[in-house]
């Protein structure tokens, strides 16, 4: 888990809850529980400033951290991918964006393409892509003030069930996407127990659930939230997904206790 990672999980699962701030030497005192020197620590939240994701406020002889505005926005994003699923069925539509990018905006279109990925849409050709999502008004937005991207956006039906499945196959990778979600599932299942009974306390919890965080959270990148109609048999996603939200929540309290008492006191163990 690398140190940035965790200064932005740390203020959007747990203090963000708590007024969004905390002070150096509790930020300090956090990062150790995962073995990160306060060096490091003070490096990276410079860095952080630098970037403008945090601000700093002094308080007497101490600082304390806050995210910017623009950092809660990109864990607000986040948070929904990670948490959250398409409720109701689907009608059937495909929400295609055929874009055109000049040679010579190549970072603009890579730009373009990752945050189609990140919004659940799937290459169905070079510059083809098609989700069976509505969210065309954020891929606009994201991209307004980029007058050389130019968008046309259309919506369609397939010739009927087969053809839609067959589009998911070629669009996404499914079956690279289910194999990892089963090793998942292999991985946190057998711990689930341990979970219920309560059996991490402080630290252990804290560090437990972050690294869950962490192995989860490059999933939503990957997964389009398919509807079950266009899914492979025996899809793992659905089943993982429910697993994370049930750990996650098996160890919030202790973790957050935890995290309360390290804050108040960074030399609380």
């Amino acid at each position: 888990m690398k140190p940035r990672s965790l200064v932005f999980d740390v203020f959007g699962d747990y203090l963000r809850y708590r007024g969004g701030e905390v002070r150096l030497r509790g930020l300090v005192a956090l990062m150790g529980c995962f073995d990160v020197p306060e060096a490091t620590v003070r490096v990276m939240v410079a860095r952080m400033r630098k970037e403008g994701w945090l601000e700093g406020r002094r308080e007497g002889r101490e600082t304390s951290y806050v995210l910017t505005d623009a950092a809660w926005r990109l864990l607000d994003d986040g948070r929904a991918r990670i948490f959250a699923r398409e409720p109701g069925p689907w009608d059937g539509q495909w929400h295609m964006v055929i874009y055109s990018v000049p040679e010579s905006e190549r970072t603009l279109r890579e730009q373009l393409r990752k945050r189609l990925a990140w919004l659940g849409f799937g290459m169905l050709s070079a510059s083809v892509w098609i989700s069976p999502h509505d969210r065309i008004a954020q891929v606009r937005a994201d991209f307004a003030d980029h007058p050389a991207i130019r968008l046309d956006v259309l919506r369609a039906r397939s010739e009927g069930a087969a053809a839609d499945r067959e589009m998911a196959a070629r669009s996404w990778d499914l079956a690279g996407l289910d194999k990892d979600y089963r090793g998942l599932l292999d991985h946190y299942r057998p711990r689930l127990a341990r979970y219920r009974a309560g059996e991490l306390r402080g630290r252990q919890a804290l560090v437990e659930r972050m690294q869950l965080i962490h192995d989860y959270r490059m999933f939503p990148f990957r997964d389009p939230d398919l509807p079950p109609e266009l899914l492979p048999e025996g899809w793992c996603g659905r089943a993982a997904h429910e697993m994370f939200l049930e750990a996650h929540g098996l160890l919030r309290s202790e973790a957050e206790a935890y995290v309360d008492r390290l804050v108040a006191d960074p030399t609380a163990t």
